[in-house]
């Protein structure tokens, strides 16, 4: 069952591939979607077990398993990417090269699967670099000079911090009593103890190695150049659900390795933390002063996804509870910002903010979508974005830092105010002009429009009833702390 998830989607898109076929193929893909998610479901009810697929070296071997943390993931992963699969027919029918797109886009899925299951570091490494190297082809998609540029800087990117990260565990392993992720961490109490300055460095270095995929300061800058050039349901996931790849492993790094309490008061951990509050900084700043559309929600998810740093960081638990509920609720709000993004582009074949001017009126499910979307990430209640900032917040102030608390606190607030500042004047000017306006477009269909209002319609549900969530969150919390 643990290996189903990831073959189905592996297998199916080589199938994806040979099918010419426009038809067959759209539906070859939501079917594997489907299965892929109904699967996830089944493991979900499942009682955690663990498969060993082979063994490499020695302690070293390749091992699935679905815990709590992993279980989380793949209702996400599956949800998220069968929408976007759904949005991506009537998209690449107007971009073209479907085929490519959609195989990519089908294994990328199995790479997703195994990460989320992934049962150690050495199996996390290796679906995290497969991930990597089958997003790349969503990136380089139009095969523009702007898009293979892109498609070099994200992989460069990717690949140096995970390689990064690889380099810190050459040195980690000796310290481990077990090669599994644990809750609490892994680490031998006394070997960890004498060594201390050498595995804080090594725990900086493998974060900032991940970090590159979250988008965190100093190796976020592939996420604003890619983009603009991919297809919007390559941002979407892209934004909503690759970036959370890189959330994962650092939460792998850092609760199952390290442990909270080795960590916790360390020079790595503020460091990290004044990382994440710059990124969030940084982000926010950069898209306010962004015009291209797609740019500007591209700084966003750079500085939105840092939140999520930031609660993990703290290293807490109501610190890691933020973090989880941010990261689910990002996740669907920015995927229904990309989607609309795209649906307007495709539409009208507007790219900059200031061209947005009484789109409403043309595209009133798009732009509903767009707004529901943007005052969840704004933070403005009853949207979930607000339930998951409170926390952060309740969280920081709580912190055993004082200067952290205040500043995240402080940081949160101005980001919020920022991200007002660049996302409801689209909407706004989108739906009251001031002025009438001449435009000679329509409304995408319905196969465009209902993943998006679905993905709205989540983050408003999420908002008003979060406590299945939050369940959930309550029961992984213990076995992490």
């Amino acid at each position: 069952m643990l290996l189903i998830p990831i073959l189905l989607p592996f297998i199916g898109g080589i199938f994806v591939f040979r099918q010419r076929d426009e038809h067959a193929r759209n539906r070859t893909v939501l079917t594997l979607c489907v299965l892929t998610a109904a699967a996830a479901a089944v493991l979900c009810v499942l009682p955690a077990r663990e498969l060993r697929l082979m063994t490499i070296q020695g302690s070293l071997y390749l091992a699935l398993e679905n815990d709590l943390l992993s279980k989380l993931f793949l209702v996400l992963i599956s949800a998220v990417w069968l929408l976007a699969a759904v949005f991506a027919g009537p998209y690449l029918r107007h971009a073209g090269r479907e085929r490519q797109f959609q195989g990519f886009y089908t294994m990328t899925l199995g790479a997703l699967m195994g990460l989320a299951l992934a049962n150690n570091f050495a199996t996390l490494y290796m679906f995290f670099e497969m991930m990597t190297l089958l997003t790349v082809p969503l990136v380089l998609h139009s095969g523009t000079p702007a898009a293979r540029r892109a498609g070099l800087k994200y992989l460069g990117y990717s690949v140096f911090g995970a390689g990064m990260a690889l380099a810190g565990y050459f040195f980690l392993s000796h310290f481990l009593t077990v090669q599994r992720f644990t809750g609490g961490g892994a680490l031998n109490p006394r070997l960890a103890a004498e060594h201390r300055p050498l595995l804080l460095n090594v725990y900086f270095l493998m974060m900032v190695g991940f970090g590159a995929k979250a988008g965190m300061m100093p190796m976020q800058a592939w996420l604003p150049t890619a983009h603009p050039v991919a297809p919007a349901p390559a941002s979407a996931v892209l934004s909503g659900i690759i970036t959370k790849g890189g959330v994962l492993a650092m939460m792998r790094v850092t609760y199952y390795l390290f442990g909270a309490d080795f960590l916790r008061g360390s020079w790595a951990q503020y460091a990290l933390t004044a990382l994440a509050l710059c990124t969030v900084f940084t982000g926010s700043m950069l898209a306010l002063k962004e015009k291209v559309l797609k740019k500007r929600l591209a700084y966003s998810t750079v500085s939105q996804v840092s939140y999520v740093l930031f609660g993990m960081l703290l290293l807490s638990p109501g610190g890691m509870r933020g973090a989880l509920l941010q990261m689910t609720f990002h996740a669907l709000a920015k995927d229904a910002l990309f989607m609309a993004a795209g649906a307007i582009i495709m539409a009208s074949n507007f790219t900059t903010v200031d061209q947005l001017v009484g789109i409403g009126k043309r595209m009133p499910k798009t732009m509903l979508a767009f707004s529901a979307a943007a005052l969840s990430i704004i933070g403005i209640p009853p949207m979930s974005g607000f339930i998951s900032k409170w926390y952060l917040a309740a969280a920081a102030l709580n912190s055993e830092s004082r200067l952290v608390g205040y500043l995240g606190v402080a940081m949160l607030i101005l980001s919020a105010l920022m991200t007002a500042g660049y996302l409801l004047p689209i909407a706004v000017r989108g739906f009251f002009p001031g002025r009438d306006v001449l435009v000679e477009y329509r409304e995408v269909g319905p196969q465009m429009t209902v993943p998006m209002l679905l993905l709205a319609a989540a983050v408003l549900f999420l908002g008003l009833f979060p406590n299945g969530l939050q369940a959930w969150i309550s029961l992984l919390l213990p076995q992490i702390f």
